[in-house]
């Protein structure tokens, strides 16, 4: 499980989300902050997605044909 907790996204996601907050302490709310928290939960979805499509991969089970990892699978399949 650390391999997907510590995995980039997840990390820049929390890094993100504390300098939001800090901001949000700090600064005016305005359209600019609206953007930014719209962008941070856009990268939130990402990531988690890219987790839940890894997790289903080590276990073997298919993930969607968008998924950034399909081809991957495809790759290694038509090599076997």
């Amino acid at each position: 499980m650390g391999k997907y907790i510590f995995g980039t996204g997840i990390i820049t996601v929390l890094i993100t989300g504390f300098s939001l907050v800090r901001e949000l302490r700090d600064g005016v709310f305005g359209w600019r902050t609206i953007l930014a928290w719209a962008s941070w939960a856009i990268t939130l979805v990402l990531a988690v997605g890219a987790i839940v499509d890894l997790r289903r991969i080590d276990k073997g089970l298919p993930v969607s044909p968008d998924s950034p990892f399909a081809d991957e699978i495809e790759a290694s399949v038509k090599k076997k």
